[in-house]
């Protein structure tokens, strides 16, 4: 048996060889037809009017460049008939090479999944892979062949609106969920009708922004770029991930996109990455505004000579790359290789072949109307609400209630359920279900659902709170949705201040005033600051921006028809003087034991040290208890590993899961570490009354980091071994040693 295994496996790898290099004498073989405009022309990407998602920059000439072979890739063109449109004009150039469509797909197409954070929080790696390979189906089926996704930059500053496409703070949980999307889009492989090609951004560090400010600075160590910010762009790129887009931030005074260091020694040279590099939206022109460019031709210069090889919507390869290759001042190897990398993929796309394949209208609509997309998206958006709080098992909602208010100003809200960075359908918003629908559809008939808007989402007025306390008063129990608008968070949407917007939260004190149960509903794309929300409301459920699926989603955990198992992915802040804030920090020559040991300390003087809610939090409606912790051995040799099992068991009523999440500790090293890291989680199904064993693997891997000449290594030493429900809800403790 094991001999069939490897001989499928030669076989495999014979014959995808084999592919690669006759692909690879195709692209030859284009490339030796193409004149030098020719081939910068496949390094230049436009937009399609009317679609842009970054500032447009006027140009009435696209047909004509399209028809002369000036372009390589177009973004912001979907559906079947607007791709082919495009692609039939791109087909009247010499040589017929066929256009890229490229499309921020990043939390589904039409059927809209929660943005890239929530998912997150589901800690469900084959739901977050599912959820792409939907996006990827409907898509595909639209005439995309490329997504710019996923987002792998860690996030450790709220106030940066990007957090919502991101996967959270920690490095390992990202690293996970950064290959599953690219598996997840990508599918088999590459030219099945049913797959994109993924792009991983942003390259590199661009969640480090400083103060939280989009496009901003970033400065930092190597050994921090290597052990935390980098991690999962290399787990995507060894996924397989086909492109990669540069950033717009500047990483220690160079900006990405003209950045060697990031591009060629490490992307392209320590990591083999064979793909193609595309800029972010404008950056090679924007090197200008950094100070680093003197004008549009030292631009293009200096990005193509680091490794971007195609460039979005600046125009400076258009306008100065074909004469830095005549003066000598680009070598023309280094534009051959751009191109080279560009064609490559597509033909493994097959679009030389069949510049259409991805255009057919009956596949379209079959893709864009599947019941099991609905039903994909439901799931992962319940998985991905975070119960945050339940006091005296307020939820589920019992079946004796029969008046329940649903008041606040997203309670029947629709398009606004589906997050930033969706796509725009032409067709009406009916398949959105809103959270009014969802649980209107839900509760029994006999039970009386009452509305109050009560206020907008940013404005002042409280001209809706009378009836919103009217309502409320009348009923049983009130469920109040709140929270940001969609487009508060995102990119070019950082914010200074995460306190809830507008009058919010006076609604909610003035609804808690009347003595009626609360549960409070908060929708948004990032950690939010709800302090006294958080301290006197009895019930709180984080939605964040669910999707599609929303309402019924979110009638399924208040209902309990799913029990909440969802993690937070980010910690939250009590204020934003905390921020950044996250919990594998280090610990200081002066740490604070506790809040009232503030006296030469490494603490505030006027706030807690301890954040709102932690990083691997989450309630859930039954609870779990974890005990008889054991190891195999407590010391291991560098070849050898720790075996590590415990007991968990639902000790109460309700079926649920858990998220048991294992953290390591190096309690001394040549270089300082944090104070406790995560390395591994399992997530389980229990039964009432149920107990599983759960096992997890402690290796040399595990308790490596860089050191200070950037080495991978693992010193020997003492380690604390946690395993609990948080990160600052551990369970079990036990200590290792590393001979």
């Amino acid at each position: 048996m094991i001999n069939r295994i490897i001989i499928a496996i030669l076989l495999l790898v014979t014959t995808t060889a084999a592919a690669q290099t006759k692909i690879d004498r195709r692209v030859d073989s284009v490339l030796r037809l193409m004149t030098l405009e020719e081939k910068v022309g496949q390094l230049n990407q436009y937009t399609a009017d009317g679609l842009a998602t970054g500032p447009v920059s006027g140009d009435d000439r696209k047909d004509e460049q399209l028809r002369q072979g000036k372009v390589g890739s177009m973004l912001n063109v979907k559906g079947v008939k607007d791709t082919r449109a495009v692609q039939t004009i791109a087909l009247q150039s010499r040589l017929r090479i066929p256009l890229l469509f490229g499309q921020d797909v990043i939390h589904g197409y039409k059927t809209t999944f929660p943005i890239p954070l929530a998912e997150a929080a589901s800690w469900d790696l084959a739901a977050i892979e599912k959820a792409a390979r939907v996006a990827a189906v409907e898509a595909a089926a639209s005439g995309i062949h490329w997504t710019f996704a996923p987002m792998v930059d860690i996030g450790r500053d709220p106030r940066w609106g990007r957090v919502m496409e991101g996967a959270g703070e920690d490095t390992y949980l990202g690293s996970l969920i950064a290959a599953a999307r690219v598996k997840g889009f990508q599918g088999k492989r590459l030219g099945d009708i049913d797959a994109v090609m993924a792009c991983v951004k942003h390259f590199a560090a661009y969640g480090a922004a400083i103060g939280g400010r989009d496009y901003n600075s970033v400065d930092m160590s190597d050994r921090m770029l290597w052990e935390t910010y980098l991690p999962p762009f290399k787990a995507a790129l060894d996924a397989g991930a086909a492109t990669f887009m540069n950033s717009f931030n500047d990483l220690n005074g160079i900006p990405a996109t003209a950045n060697r260091y990031l591009q060629r020694d490490i992307l392209k040279g320590k990591w083999k990455f064979s793909g193609f590099v595309v800029s972010d939206w404008g950056s090679i022109g924007e090197m200008i505004a950094h100070g680093y460019s003197a004008d549009g031709a030292a631009a293009a210069k200096s990005a193509i000579l680091a490794g971007s090889d195609m460039d979005m919507e600046s125009r400076a390869y258009r306008d100065h790359l074909v004469t830095l290759v005549k003066k000598g001042e680009v070598p023309l190897s280094i534009v051959d290789d751009a191109v080279r990398r560009i064609l490559r993929k597509k033909f493994e796309m097959g679009l030389f072949d069949d510049p259409f394949k991805f255009c057919n209208e009956e596949r379209e609509q079959q893709a864009l109307n599947n019941a099991s997309h609905k039903a994909a998206a439901r799931d992962m958006a319940k998985k991905s609400i975070v119960l945050l709080k339940n006091e005296n098992s307020l939820l589920p909602l019992s079946d004796t209630l029969k008046r329940i208010a649903f008041i606040g100003p997203l309670v029947k809200e629709v398009k606004q359920n589906l997050g930033f960075w969706s796509i725009e359908m032409p067709d009406d918003s009916s398949y959105i279900v809103s959270q009014w629908q969802g649980l209107r559809e839900r509760l029994p008939a006999n039970t009386q659902l009452t509305y109050a808007k009560g206020c907008g989402i940013a404005d002042t007025s409280r001209g809706g709170f009378e009836e919103a306390l009217r309502v409320a008063k009348a009923s049983q129990l009130v469920i109040m949705s709140v929270g940001e608008s969609r487009d508060m968070s995102g990119e070019a949407h950082s914010r200074a201040s995460l306190q809830l917007p507008g009058v919010q939260e006076e609604l909610i004190k003035a609804i808690h005033a009347t003595g009626v149960p609360v549960v409070v509903v908060i929708n948004a794309g990032r950690p939010l600051i709800f302090n006294w929300t958080a301290d006197n409301m009895p019930a709180i459920v984080y939605s964040w921006w669910l999707g599609s699926e929303a309402g019924n989603a979110l009638a399924d955990v208040l209902t309990g028809d799913y029990n909440p198992s969802a993690k937070l992915p980010m910690t939250f802040p009590r204020a934003e003087g905390q921020i950044p804030i996250y919990y594998n920090h280090f610990n200081t020559g002066r740490p604070a034991a506790s809040d009232s040991d503030r006296n030469y300390k490494s603490a505030y003087t006027d706030l807690s040290l301890s954040p709102r809610y932690a990083f691997g939090y989450g309630l859930s409606y039954t609870t779990f208890r974890y005990d008889n912790l054991q190891l195999d051995k407590k010391k291991m040799k560098a070849g050898e590993q720790i075996s590590l099992q415990l007991k968990v068991t639902n000790t109460g009523k309700y079926a649920g899961e858990e998220v048991v999440q294992l953290y390591l500790r190096d309690r001394f090293g040549s270089v300082v570490r944090p104070v406790k890291e995560l390395k591994d989680f399992r997530k389980i199904s229990l039964q009432p009354g149920e107990t599983k064993t759960v096992q997890f693997i402690i290796n040399k891997e595990k308790l490596s980091f860089y050191n200070d000449k950037l080495q991978w290594i693992a010193e020997p030493g003492v380690f604390d071994v946690m395993v609990g429900s948080a990160s600052d809800d551990i369970r079990v403790k036990e200590v290792i040693e590393l001979m």
